[in-house]
């Protein structure tokens, strides 16, 4: 598992994911999203886009997974400026 230290750690990580891979991937945080299979038949019956539920699979994801872990955003420093 990924060790976190920031929101955007989870963002970068999220990103990349397609809609199986995503729940393989998030399935050790135990995170309290819609079952898979509620997912999947909204999908099949063509009620909603599968790129529209990974979209917000991964908000709802990085939500709970800053809240849980007690993540902040990371400071941005312009290129040149002492940290």
């Amino acid at each position: 598992m990924p060790d976190f230290e920031h929101v955007e750690d989870v963002i970068e990580w999220l990103q990349p994911m397609g809609y199986a891979a995503f729940w393989e991937e998030t399935r050790p945080y135990r995170l309290t999203l819609q079952d898979r299979a509620s997912c999947d038949a909204q999908i099949a019956r063509g009620d909603v886009p599968e790129a529209l539920v990974l979209r917000g699979l991964k908000t709802l994801a990085r939500v709970e997974l800053t809240r849980k872990l007690g993540l902040e955003r990371r400071i941005w420093h312009p290129p040149g400026a002492p940290h």
